[in-house]
C-alpha cells in the first residue's frame, strides 16, 4: 500500500504539486469507498514477504486484471485494501470451521488512521462488527508494549479486564457493522482471491529476485555499451 501511494506522490510531484502525505493517503483511501463491493473484477496479492496462512515463504507484490475488469481509481484502491485482509479472512474461515464465533473485533494499525475506510472493509471481510478507538492508528509495536505492561503489572487481572479497565477505559470507540451488500461483495472477491493464488505461486517461481536484478544490470551495461 505504501509503495502504491508513493507512486501517486511521484506522479503529483512530476506536475510540480507539493504533496501532503496524510492528505494523499486520506484521499486515496476514501476513494476506495466509491469502488464496487467486489472490487470490479480486479485482483491483487501484496505479499511483500511470506504469508504462512496461504502457504507462502516469500512474496511477489502482484496486481492483475482481465480486459473486462472495471479498472478505475476507486476499484484500484479498494482491491489493495481488500487484499490486505485476504489472508486474515482465510484464517478466520479456519476458526469458523472450528466453531469459533466472532462477536466483535477491535481494529488497530496504520490502515485505520483514515476514518471508516479500512474499518468498513475489514468488517465486510470478517463478516462482523469492527470497533476502532482513538488509539487505532498505533500498530503492532504498541500492542506488544501493552502485552509487556500487562505481564509486569497485571495484579491478578485477566488480559480482558486489563485492557478494558487500564488501557481503553471509557473509550468505547466507533463501531461499524457490515451491510449484506458489503459482505456479499467481499465473498465474491474472496472467491477470486482463492482461485488466483496459483498466479502468485507462479510469479514467485518465475521471478527470482536475484535473477531479475542481475538481468537488469546486464541490460543497463548493454545500454551504456551501445551508447559508447
Amino acid at each position: 500500500l505504501n509503495a502504491w501511494v508513493g507512486l501517486f506522490k511521484e506522479f503529483a510531484e512530476a506536475f510540480g504539486i507539493e504533496v501532503d502525505m496524510n492528505k494523499l493517503f486520506g484521499t486515496l483511501y476514501n476513494k476506495a469507498l466509491e469502488g464496487e463491493k467486489d472490487c470490479g473484477g480486479l485482483l491483487a496479492y501484496n505479499y511483500f514477504s511470506g504469508e504462512h496462512i496461504t502457504g507462502f515463504e516469500e512474496g511477489r507484490p502482484l496486481f492483475v486484471r482481465t480486459p473486462g475488469s472495471r479498472f478505475d481509481l476507486a476499484n484500484f484502491m479498494r482491491i489493495h485494501l481488500a487484499s490486505a485482509f485476504g489472508a486474515m479472512r482465510i484464517g478466520m474461515d479456519i476458526l469458523k470451521s472450528e466453531d469459533v464465533q466472532i462477536d466483535r473485533l477491535v481494529g488497530h494499525g496504520g490502515i485505520f488512521k483514515t476514518p471508516e475506510v479500512g474499518q468498513r472493509i475489514l468488517a465486510s471481510a470478517m463478516e462482523a462488527p469492527v470497533t476502532v478507538m482513538d488509539t487505532a492508528g498505533e500498530g503492532g509495536a504498541w500492542g506488544i508494549a501493552l502485552l509487556a505492561a500487562y505481564m509486569m503489572d497485571r495484579h491478578g487481572k485477566s488480559l480482558e479486564n486489563f485492557l478494558a479497565e487500564d488501557v481503553f477505559g471509557q473509550d468505547q470507540g466507533i463501531t461499524i457493522t457490515p451491510s449484506a451488500e458489503e459482505i456479499a461483495g467481499y465473498q465474491i472477491f474472496m472467491s477470486r482471491y482463492r482461485e488466483g493464488i496459483d498466479i502468485e505461486k507462479t510469479a514467485i517461481h518465475q521471478l527470482q529476485e536475484k535473477g531479475v536484478i542481475e538481468n537488469a544490470g546486464t541490460t543497463e551495461r548493454r545500454s551504456v555499451s551501445s551508447k559508447s
